[in-house]
């Protein structure tokens, strides 16, 4: 039974601009590359964190949410 408190909006901030940014993050997988808007740079996923909203996001992924290894 899937866990009713994951959250699925998240801010990204751009490590670069600082410009941040409301998602939606998917359910079905982690998304590993994000185009910042502001300054066009591509966002790859820190080390050790499994996509972009895990590195740059407010929320967590909803994998990590769910205390699931993801990735």
């Amino acid at each position: 039974m899937p866990n009713t408190s994951v959250v699925l909006q998240s801010t990204i901030q751009c490590p670069h601009c600082g410009h941040t940014q409301n998602e939606t993050m998917p359910t079905d997988a982690c998304q590993y590359f994000y185009d910042c808007e502001n300054c066009k740079k591509v966002l790859k996923p820190n080390a050790g964190d499994c996509c972009v909203f895990c590195s740059f996001g407010t929320v967590k992924c909803p994998p990590i949410q769910e205390g699931e290894c993801c990735g």
